[in-house]
């Protein structure tokens, strides 16, 4: 005997610039970081923009390969928040550019700290320098 299955779906699409943001974990300073920047993706959009990367095609070069729809959701967090800003650089169509704010600098210390770690304990390789004015 065949049975017939209902289900019902709701779909709600959500400005995540709209959103609260996240409850905390606690008050933990490290755990606050991780809350803004402790998934798989953010930190690499993060370094991308600090070597100089500004735009969305340029995100997409990175060896990573981070899936487009990701990018987009993790550069609408990052600017909600205020790690990075976007400015237009084009209406038709419109497209956007990003750098990095004065929150998103604070971070170059520790990306840095990062890079070190990584190269001494994790495999990495030394990145090439940035090159001035990105």
């Amino acid at each position: 005997m065949l049975r017939a299955v209902t289900c019902n779906l709701q779909v709600t699409l959500v400005d995540c610039r709209l959103m609260a943001p996240r409850t905390r974990r606690s008050r933990c300073p490290v755990a606050c970081t991780l809350d803004v920047l402790g998934d798989r993706w953010s930190l690499l959009v993060v370094r991308d923009v600090m070597r100089g990367k500004r735009r969305f095609a340029e995100f997409i070069e990175s060896p990573e390969a981070i899936p487009t729809n990701i990018l987009s959701e993790r550069l609408k967090r990052l600017m909600a928040q205020g790690v990075i800003r976007a400015r237009k650089y084009s209406e038709h169509p419109p497209r956007l550019e990003y750098q990095l704010t004065a929150k998103g600098e604070d971070l170059r210390p520790i990306m840095r700290a990062m890079v070190e770690w990584g190269v001494r304990h994790a495999g990495g390789r030394t990145p090439p320098p940035i090159q001035p004015g990105a």
